[in-house]
């Protein structure tokens, strides 16, 4: 990768075993990235008492470091909360990072002025998860869609831009014949298609889906996905995919990110997560979601996580899952366990599957079926 003296010390400092084996170079590097947000100190009932007023902040990406490559899907999953959008947003700018460093083709883009980040806007586009609330009802489908290109500066003359945006509404299978409606006037599968289309305008490299299919019906969402499918290979776009929805994730994802609580516990390949998921948190993902065949989906085991996701103002200490983890052990509170390479291209955030911590009890994942823990459990 080339890259100025001081990114290249940042991007060299990311675990090799992260990089693609084959020595390509990522689109996207993310090297240490954290957001959090500074909710103040205390309430205002504990001011009144005379309380200590403790500044509050809220840990929503908490030290990410992950690599996308160009023309793959990775796909980021994980509960509601967890702060998939907002690492998306990050990577964009839409939020400002409070730390960490995200590079596109090796620019840093958090020290990127803001003349120099729209520059760079054209090549990073998202394409947002409420198709009613991400397009302006004042304007028509031929101004939003037109928008980027004006800003941009992508075509010379009225004639040229109203011919892009024509070819962009036919490219996401709606009709030319549309242009002077308003966002209102359409379905919520074809309002998608519209912000697709918008976020196509710019002709990115990369693009983030927050959610694109969540708010549409199950009837719709195959449609949209298989859309972006095609548009993937036709404009060789890379994308990061976010969903709750690990169908959806299955389905279009070259590789997979497992979020939990504002760091990443597992990143692999797709076919790879779903046949041998190896933290106990995405074989629980993993079980959640039903089986096609009725026969099957009444025998197969669930795994059901006891309580609630820990509040991100306060982490639990050490790992932060041992709190709901059924294979934790007494360590799981003190070491925080680093995402390491367990099996090849196979990286796993535990410390009872980790080479790297020779000194706690060790059971790989077949030795405990339904995640029961052969070891000393802590009490929950």
């Amino acid at each position: 990768m080339t890259t100025g003296g001081a990114q290249q010390a940042d991007v060299a400092g990311m675990p090799q075993a992260l990089m693609a084996s084959d020595g390509r170079e990522p689109l996207i590097a993310i090297r240490d990235l954290k957001v959090h947000f500074d909710l103040g100190g205390g309430s205002k009932l504990e001011r009144l008492v005379g309380g200590s007023g403790v500044r509050r902040v809220v840990k929503a990406v908490d030290g990410v470091s992950i690599d996308i490559f160009p023309g793959e899907t990775l796909g980021l999953v994980g509960e509601s909360g967890c702060g998939k959008s907002t690492l998306g947003r990050a990577l964009l700018r839409l939020t400002e990072p409070t730390g960490g460093h995200a590079f596109f083709r090796g620019r840093d883009l958090a020290g990127l002025s803001k003349r120099e980040l729209r520059q760079h806007r054209r090549h990073l586009q998202m394409i947002f998860q409420d198709p009613y609330a991400s397009l302006n009802p004042r304007m028509t489908v031929s101004q939003i869609i037109g928008e980027p290109v004006e800003t941009f500066r992508l075509a010379r003359g009225r004639q040229e831009r109203e011919a892009r945006v024509r070819e962009l509404m036919q490219t996401v299978g709606l009709s030319p014949r549309f242009l002077k409606r308003y966002p209102h006037e359409f379905s919520g599968g074809q309002r998608q298609r519209i912000g697709i289309a918008r976020a196509l305008a710019a002709d990115p490299d990369f693009v983030v889906a927050d959610e694109p299919i969540s708010a549409l019906d199950v009837s719709i969402q195959a449609q949209i996905m298989n859309l972006m499918e095609r548009l993937q290979r036709e404009r060789n776009l890379t994308y990061l995919f976010i969903s709750h929805d690990l169908r959806a994730i299955r389905h279009v994802s070259d590789r997979v990110a497992v979020m939990y609580l504002g760091k990443l516990v597992e990143v692999a390949d797709a076919k790879v997560i779903y046949r041998d998921p190896l933290m106990p948190y995405t074989k629980a993902l993993i079980s959640a979601v039903p089986v096609p065949d009725p026969e099957i989906e009444a025998k197969r085991e669930r795994i059901v996580l006891q309580g609630d996701v820990p509040s991100p103002i306060n982490p639990p200490p050490g790992c932060r899952f041992h709190t709901r983890c059924p294979w934790a052990v007494e360590a799981c509170r003190e070491v925080v366990p680093p995402l390491a390479e367990i099996k090849p291209n196979h990286f796993a955030a535990c410390i009872r599957i980790s080479p790297e911590e020779p000194d706690i009890e060790r059971v790989a994942p077949s030795d405990a079926p339904g995640l029961r823990n052969p070891g000393r459990v802590i009490e929950q």
